[in-house]
């Protein structure tokens, strides 16, 4: 399989970084509603850092990014240690959503953009943003034993897909990176930061 280098070699590697510290901080906050052991604030935050990285790795046939890149897993353990040392009245009740909702968005456009470069079509590419931006979250979920973000009405995949989709079209449409990577992030945080301010959801299913 062709690799478009170019892409994944202009990808500002804070916007990986950013992703991944966010969902870290997102997975040990998770563990501090529980109030667990450091150890499970480190493991919650690994798994929800690397989590949508992971599979979106897998599928595309790349090397698995955190067995090669010693950063991303400090970035998770530097962030459940943030966590786990500041008192949790730092920390207001939707912290967790918000920190989910920037690592949501910069990771979608990141995940996309890797697909790309690995010669994944265009279709495919916004699909793979939409599991790296969104499948930590739902391992965080299942493993904190809450309810699942795909199990409510309120907007949190299609904020990933505008995220990943608007990306893959400008960078289609021969729009700079920095303007793809900037509109699509901006895009998708906007559209989730809407959802959590407003409790904006899709309509459910509701024939029979």
């Amino acid at each position: 399989m062709s690799i478009h280098a170019p892409i994944l070699d202009q990808a500002p590697e804070w916007l990986d970084l950013a992703g991944i510290a966010v969902f870290a901080a997102s997975g040990a906050l998770a563990a501090a509603r529980a109030r667990q052991t450091l150890v499970t604030f480190a493991f919650f935050a690994v798994i929800t850092g690397t989590g949508g990285g992971t599979l979106r790795d897998l599928l595309i046939g790349a090397p698995v990014f955190w067995m090669q890149d010693n950063p991303a897993l400090a970035v998770c353990l530097v962030m459940a240690g943030l966590v786990w040392l500041t008192p949790s009245r730092w920390w207001r009740p939707r912290a967790l959503d918000w920190f989910d909702a920037v690592g949501l968005a910069a990771y979608a456009v990141y995940g996309a953009s890797k697909a790309l470069a690995f010669g994944v079509p265009p279709l495919a590419a916004a699909m793979m943003g939409v599991v790296t931006g969104c499948c930590g979250g739902i391992i965080r979920d299942v493993l904190a034993g809450e309810p699942s973000i795909l199990l409510r009405p309120e907007i949190y995949v299609t904020a990933a897909a505008l995220a990943a989709g608007l990306f893959v079209v400008l960078t289609l449409l021969g729009a700079s990176l920095p303007i793809a990577w900037g509109a699509g992030a901006a895009a998708g945080f906007a559209l989730r930061a809407l959802a959590i301010a407003r409790g904006l959801g899709l309509p459910a299913y509701r024939r029979g």
